[in-house]
């Protein structure tokens, strides 16, 4: 079953509305590109109408189609901030319902792993942490169950996305530029955003905004030069108490929050029968993640999984 979404909270209403200056022109021959130092960037041109922003489906299907679902509610065109196979039991047929949808996607550092059939996620999680030693179950069946074609489709992926919507110049990445699995938290040092914003431009040029991923928590934060928006996943929590996930629609150059309901049971069920019961089958059903370590101090819920 697969439910629309609960709720919306506008949370794009101070972003300022900054124009491409024209002063960096990128020479495109094909729809996929080359950035200056050799990364993969696709460029979409022009998005007139609402964009819904998402990450990480993580191979939980029912929240895929649900979220898929609101792309076609919405009329927007879907961009994924990639991660799409991780901790769910249903990867082959999550990536197939993406392609299908042809929606636009980032590659993760998930993709970028099993691509290159390396032993690991590559998720960035501290040696010995908790996600670290549970990230071995869910990978190696991840490994298991996508075929050839995915793998391909997975190495071909832009590692940079740009799209131009309400006079702005988005580039859509997955962590970091200078590192794929590189967390940034709303509560980074300004550092931190000001070097990966220089690294996106030093690749494409200047933008306006940058969407990324792979933290799983969404927030917005103006770092000067924009705004930086992470619209959240869709295959987990944002470890806040609640079943619902997150993803955003940008709309006229306002990026809206939503809350999405879809048949988390199902999910679980799923997870439960392929035996991928390490914790993230309970965090679907609570809205708290296996564990806070990989969260910086300030973030964690110290009551969560008391």
């Amino acid at each position: 079953m697969i439910q629309k979404a609960a709720s919306s909270v506008d949370v794009g209403s101070s972003i300022r509305d900054l124009s491409f200056g024209g002063a960096w022109v990128m020479e495109v021959q094909s729809d996929a590109i080359k950035g200056c130092s050799g990364m993969r960037v696709h460029d979409l041109g022009m998005l007139d109408g609402p964009v819904l922003l998402f990450g990480g489906p993580y191979s939980n299907l029912q929240a895929t189609r649900a979220v898929l679902e609101q792309a076609s509610r919405f009329a927007a065109k879907p961009v994924c901030t990639g991660d799409v196979v991780a901790y769910c039991a249903r990867p082959a047929e999550t990536v197939a319902a993406i392609r299908a949808a042809e929606c636009a996607v980032v590659a993760g550092n998930c993709e970028a792993q099993l691509a290159a059939e390396a032993d690991d996620c590559g998720c960035g999680f501290e040696d010995g942490s908790t996600c670290d030693l549970l990230s071995a179950g869910w990978y190696s069946f991840a490994q298991s169950r996508i075929d050839a074609d995915a793998l391909a489709w997975m190495a071909s992926l832009p590692e940079i996305i740009l799209f131009t919507h309400a006079g702005a110049r988005y580039a859509v990445i997955h962590g970091g530029v200078s590192n794929v699995a590189r967390f940034v938290w709303s509560s980074s040092p300004m550092s931190v955003f000001q070097a990966e914003w220089a690294a996106a431009e030093a690749q494409v040029g200047p933008v306006d905004h940058v969407v990324a991923g792979h933290s799983g928590l969404p927030f917005q934060r103006d770092v000067g030069a924009g705004r930086w928006i992470n619209a959240g996943v869709v295959g987990m929590p944002p470890h806040d108490g609640l079943k619902q996930t997150a993803f955003m629609v940008l709309d006229n150059g306002q990026p809206v929050l939503h809350r999405l309901d879809y048949d988390v049971d199902a999910a679980v069920s799923d997870m439960e029968n392929a035996r991928l019961t390490q914790g993230y089958d309970i965090a679907l059903r609570t809205g708290y993640w296996p564990s806070e370590d990989v969260l910086p101090p300030d973030l964690r819920l110290s009551f969560a999984n008391g």
